[in-house]
């Protein structure tokens, strides 16, 4: 299978094909990475390679989930595998996405704002830290094509899913009096609603990895409506969500 070596961005997050990234991007280490991207040509795809951080573990001081600070050297100085330990493929999950970068724009402080989409999903072979940030040597994970019997039931499967979502969406709005998206903007592609459903709702990284993972469309989307089921049952049973802000996707801070 043909590989590929590519930046690599790890975040405390999980990161879908076809779903939109925008990263507030300040670490020298990702800053470097930004400006390499920058000298690619303009119709050339400007990309690098997003994986979850298995402990929970953030690459910047002020992100969700951090360790206590290095104290030997700030944020801004900070060595390309610092934080991830001696073997840094260890620390990540070893599925990951690629990132496009349609949105690279410099601010006068030097710190990046980054506007991705999501494309293809790759398996870390290899992780580079010689250079002024993390590069990975990858390979593309391709969907496994379904047979003829299985892709009718993965339409079926995603017609449940949406069905399932949307009352979760009810749910959630209801319990967080926010106004969610409504079916009619949904989408009808089997695999588009197994990465939507999946990005949207409001899970925990292991569970989000674990969909990613998934080595079909019918295999996601069957977990998808057991995990929809579960939580609209849960949140039913709640008087209020706790942690309303994790149904917003807010920027992540690297």
């Amino acid at each position: 299978m043909t590989t590929a070596r590519l930046p690599l961005f790890p975040l405390n997050a999980v990161l879908f094909p076809g779903l939109v990234l925008p990263l507030n991007v300040f670490e020298e280490r990702y800053r470097a990475m930004m400006r390499e991207l920058l000298k690619s040509d303009e119709d050339e795809p400007r990309r690098f390679v997003v994986v979850a951080i298995r402990d929970g573990r953030e690459t910047a001081v002020t992100g969700t989930g951090m360790p206590d600070p290095v104290a030997s050297a700030p944020p801004a100085e900070r060595a390309p595998a610092e934080g991830f330990g001696p073997d840094p493929i260890q620390t990540f999950h070893r599925v990951g996405c690629i990132a496009d970068a349609a949105t690279i724009r410099e601010r006068p402080d030097g710190s990046f704002e980054v506007l991705a989409t999501g494309t293809t999903r790759v398996r870390l072979l290899s992780v580079d830290a010689s250079g002024p940030y993390l590069s990975a040597e990858v390979e593309e994970v391709a969907e496994e094509p379904p047979a003829e019997d299985e892709a009718d039931e993965a339409g079926a499967l995603a017609e449940g899913v949406l069905r399932a979502f949307r009352a979760y969406q009810k749910r959630l709005a209801g319990a967080t009096e926010r106004s969610l998206a409504t079916g009619s903007e949904l989408p009808d592609d089997p695999s588009v609603v197994s990465y939507l459903v999946a990005a949207a709702t409001v899970l925990d990284v292991p569970t989000k990895q674990r969909l990613l993972q998934a080595p079909d469309t019918a295999t996601r989307l069957r977990e998808e409506l057991t995990l929809l089921r579960r939580e609209t049952a849960v949140i039913r049973h709640l008087p209020s969500l706790p942690a309303p802000d994790l149904t917003r996707a807010p920027t992540h801070p690297n």
